[in-house]
């Protein structure tokens, strides 16, 4: 008996020692995470991204950013880092470009080009005829980890996001792993860069942001809207800004929505002046009440993946004006068409951006 007590307490100092010391590679701040809204007001709960008509996408998975080129097609990223290219029903489907990194955000320049922000390779620019060239992949000598989102401005200027300058998804597994890893951490080093063609410079227009992700210019491009996944708000911020910290008050940059019931991914221009945006996840309470428990989100990222606090799957994009007004909630509680990342709009249709859906889901736009 007396073995078997000694055997199950070294055990359990061993299991103890584990949890509280084997290394990770996160070093966890902790933040006032505010008490989630729940699905109410203007996120009353509703069925309207249920029953989705589907794209086949021949195997291919996670549509995870949508947009019409110059030519009419339909271009999208997904998982395997393939762009693809196909008429707007889904037909003609084929391999436009593959950059050999992860493409995520992208837009089209004047010329046509497609500029894409690469999660592994930087800012790219894919010709028509599919060359791609680099455009930056530094900010001086400090390397681009995470580029996310991209827009174009009408001037050749490109905006876009850096999600994270701790956690690069070459180093970390790929885009979810190293995504999960900066939000547990929440040293907030996420930020906003311009890259201008003109001179071939790179610059920080802003920083400080925890999880830096989808990025749109409002309709005078003077202000760029920015989610902040991390903590479920999206920014305005001004075009000119320079090396901004928004973590310290500014004229140049205010919180638009705050306290979102999920986290933000992208945002898409959509018509009539709406803003569409997607959330990748709902919020979840565990995770909440983590945000001040630094020790406690260090143990939880030494237990098992599948004891994880992730979020349930749920369907859920909203549009908004550029003064915050909320003026579109669609929802599916299912998550039948799991991650929905944001709406890419056309006059007839509404198609559905996803992180993993098995084929490219859209709505007709009444």
């Amino acid at each position: 008996m007396k073995k078997t007590i000694q055997l199950i307490g070294g055990v359990v100092a061993a299991l103890a020692a584990y949890l509280l010391l084997w290394p990770v590679p996160i070093a966890p701040v902790a933040w006032n995470a505010p008490q989630a809204p729940g699905y109410v007001g203007p996120h009353a709960p509703n069925t309207r991204l249920a029953n989705l008509q589907m794209i086949d996408l021949h195997g291919e998975v996670g549509p995870e950013h949508i947009a019409f080129g110059p030519d009419g097609k339909l271009y999208t990223t997904v998982a395997s880092g393939n762009i693809l290219r196909m008429n707007a029903n889904g037909s003609a489907q084929e391999v436009f470009a593959n950059t050999g990194g992860r493409v995520l955000g992208f837009d089209f320049d004047a010329k046509g080009n497609l500029i894409a922000a690469d999660a592994v390779k930087g800012l790219l620019a894919i010709a028509p005829d599919a060359k791609v060239t680099v455009l930056t992949d530094t900010v001086g000598t400090d390397p681009i980890r995470y580029a996310d989102g991209v827009v174009v401005a009408k001037n050749g200027k490109m905006y876009f996001s850096d999600a994270s300058t701790r956690f690069a998804p070459k180093d970390w597994g790929g885009t979810f792993e190293a995504s999960v890893l900066d939000i547990l951490e929440q040293s907030a080093t996420g930020r906003i860069l311009e890259f201008d063609p003109a001179s071939k410079t790179t610059r920080v227009v802003a920083q400080g942001i925890s999880f830096a992700n989808g990025v749109a210019l409002s309709q005078d491009e003077q202000s760029l809207f920015v989610n902040e996944t991390g903590k479920y708000r999206v920014w305005k911020i001004a075009v000119t800004a320079n090396a901004l910290d928004v973590t310290q008050p500014s004229a140049q940059a205010r919180v638009l929505l705050d306290n979102l019931p999920g986290y933000p991914d992208n945002l898409m221009r959509g018509r009539d002046g709406k803003i569409w945006l997607g959330f990748a996840k709902p919020r979840n309470p565990t995770i909440d009440n983590l945000a001040a428990k630094p020790l406690m989100r260090k143990i939880t990222l030494r237990l098992p993946r599948a004891l994880w606090p992730i979020p349930k799957a749920y369907g859920h994009v909203i549009a908004f004006t550029e003064d915050g007004a909320v003026v579109a909630d669609l929802q599916d509680p299912s998550g039948a068409y799991p991650e929905t990342t944001a709406i890419t709009e056309t006059k007839d249709r509404l198609y559905v951006q996803s992180l993993h859906a098995h084929g490219l889901g859209w709505l007709p736009n009444k």
